[in-house]
């Protein structure tokens, strides 16, 4: 019991450092705000467009490195039937910062928007938009409940107290520092987020590795000791998978605001891409505590351990080998500091989706559809009210499940699936792509992917594919790279329908005029100055002045 109070304690310091923190970045963001000749709301959500290049790395590494990549990575080396070649986080999160930083970042900064749906509201006006928005919500949401769920499943097997109160007061200290502030409170805090993290989980490894009850991981990398070599093995049928789960992560985490909204934070385009680059070198390196962790969870025999026998993986605790290792294979005061590295991780993540969701609730729902009279104190109203609810919705959501896994497929899925072909559209086959072809691939690609279904969903698997396995439970496990081809299935659907509409309406109108379907306005690439400046009598245009020159 003294180890536990000992335990909280640690942690409620840690919590009320980020804080403190937090307040301090608040009122640096006023001080900032006086000086912007941008918008009040624009300050909060990407900083003045003046983040210091520094900050701007660290917060963006901190963002990516959650606690679904840490525990995750310990987990997949752990797992018998997966193992090290099956840990695709750290080099996928290196390809998706590079890939964001050659070519998404100057499209999105290249007309000064604020989020990523501004794009989507310029092409194809709010009701398309509105509609595009949903995904990209439920996929924050989603993210948020795993990352919390992560945290609360730690705590609790550590410190032995409710994995619900530790969600709840993480959720509670994130959602406080990010209303005070908005993005400069969020990334100050990473600042000392990622610095912890790093120092934490390093401090762990070396007691993990020396533990009197672990053989030299080493050996067991190629030899079967406890479990299965933790290398582990790729069989040819399982290749098509792999790339899928590759690919989901390094293409899918284009699609996040998160990263758009850091990036739209620097001065310059240079600026955005030395912080992609540096990030893609620092995601990796946080990561390999993690894989070192699993890999000698993997080489432990548990039955000389306090944990005992049965292994955790015949507990079915497989996703909560990390800290299962910290508190069984370290000194207690280690493992402390490995629980507030983890925590670190979450709030890291948690307060970046958080404020990407409420800024586009903010500016893309209430500005540009809702009110779009709105003053700048009310947007920014609005974004804090959102910033609330999302953290109580999401909270609830960890609260109903103890799967991390699931909340994590549902946001990844949802962001690769239906989204990645939305933004590849947009930003680079503008001029082909219409209102039609966006709405059709977006039916098309949730109609398929709910199909193919979800045992964690509990969605029945309609759609057989090639290479099906199945299952003792009747389930099929899926080989075919199906979450890649929907992908490209999508994208092929907006183009061939935007197409067929452009010729259609081409064909019906070639007698009348040509210009009554304003639908078709889109078939062309984003507009420029001179065309928003001729339909600036007709319409309220979306970008204002103002903005252009922030």
């Amino acid at each position: 019991m003294a180890g536990n109070w000992l335990g909280l304690l640690s942690i409620g310091l840690f919590y009320m450092s980020v804080l403190g923190i937090g307040i301090w970045a608040s009122r640096k963001s006023k001080r900032e705000e006086r000086k912007c000749t941008g918008n009040r709301s624009e300050v909060a959500m990407v900083g003045g467009r003046n983040l210091n290049i520094w900050v701007s790395i660290f917060t963006m590494s901190a963002t990516w490195v959650g606690g679904g990549y840490i525990l995750g990575n310990a987990e997949v080396v752990y797992d018998p039937t997966k193992g090290l070649v099956w840990a695709l986080g750290p080099p996928a999160f290196a390809v998706n910062m590079i890939i964001g930083g050659l070519f998404f970042v100057k499209p999105i900064r290249s007309k000064n928007y604020v989020t990523l749906m501004d794009p989507f509201q310029e092409k194809y006006g709010n009701t398309v938009a509105a509609v595009l928005f949903i995904p990209a919500l439920l996929a924050d949401i989603f993210w948020i409940a795993c990352i919390l769920g992560a945290l609360g499943g730690t705590v609790s097997v550590v410190l032995d107290i409710s994995s619900s109160l530790a969600m709840g007061i993480s959720a509670s200290v994130a959602i406080t520092y990010t209303l005070m502030g908005g993005l400069y409170s969020v990334a100050y805090t990473d600042v000392v987020q990622l610095g912890l993290m790093f120092f934490g989980l390093w401090l762990c490894v070396p007691f993990v590795l020396t533990s009197a009850s672990s053989a030299n991981f080493t050996v067991a990398a190629v030899t079967k000791l406890h479990q299965e070599p933790w290398v582990g093995k790729l069989q040819l049928e399982d290749s098509g998978r792999w790339v899928d789960d590759f690919l989901l992560i390094a293409v899918g985490g284009i699609c996040y605001q998160a990263f758009y909204q850091r990036v739209l934070s620097m001065a310059t385009d240079a600026q955005a891409k030395i912080t992609c680059y540096a990030a893609a070198g620092i995601c990796p390196l946080l990561g390999i505590p993690s894989i070192l962790i699993g890999a000698a969870a993997a080489s432990t025999n548990w039955n000389q351990t306090s944990y005992g026998s049965p292994s955790p993986y015949e507990e079915g605790q497989a996703g909560m080998i990390l800290p299962i290792a910290l508190q069984h294979l370290c000194p207690f005061y280690v493992s402390l500091v490995g629980i507030g590295a983890l925590a670190a991780s979450v709030m890291s993540s948690v307060d970046s989706a958080l404020l990407s969701a409420a800024s586009q609730i903010g500016r893309n729902i209430f500005k540009n559809i809702i009110y779009k009279r709105a003053s700048e104190q009310m947007i920014i109203v609005v974004v804090k009210v959102s910033i609330v609810l999302c953290g109580i919705i999401a909270s609830a959501l960890a609260m109903t499940s103890r799967s991390i896994h699931l909340f994590w497929i549902l946001s990844a899925d949802i962001m690769y699936s239906v989204m990645t072909p939305q933004v590849t559209c947009t930003f680079f086959l503008s001029q082909w792509v219409n209102q039609y072809g966006a709405c059709s691939g977006f039916a098309l690609g949730i109609l398929v992917r709910v199909l193919v279904g979800e045992p964690l969903m509990g969605l029945p698997d309609v759609l057989p594919l090639p290479w099906d396995r199945i299952q003792e439970d009747g389930h099929r496990y899926r080989l075919f790279p199906f979450r890649t081809v929907i992908m490209l299935l999508t994208i092929a659907t907006i183009l061939l329908v935007s197409r067929l509409a452009a010729c259609l309406s081409k064909m019906r109108l070639r007698a009348s005029d040509a210009e009554t379907d304003t639908n078709l306005h889109s078939m062309a690439p984003i507009p420029t100055e001179v065309v928003e400046d001729e339909r600036s009598e007709k319409e309220q245009p979306l970008f204002s002045e103002e903005n252009s020159e922030a």
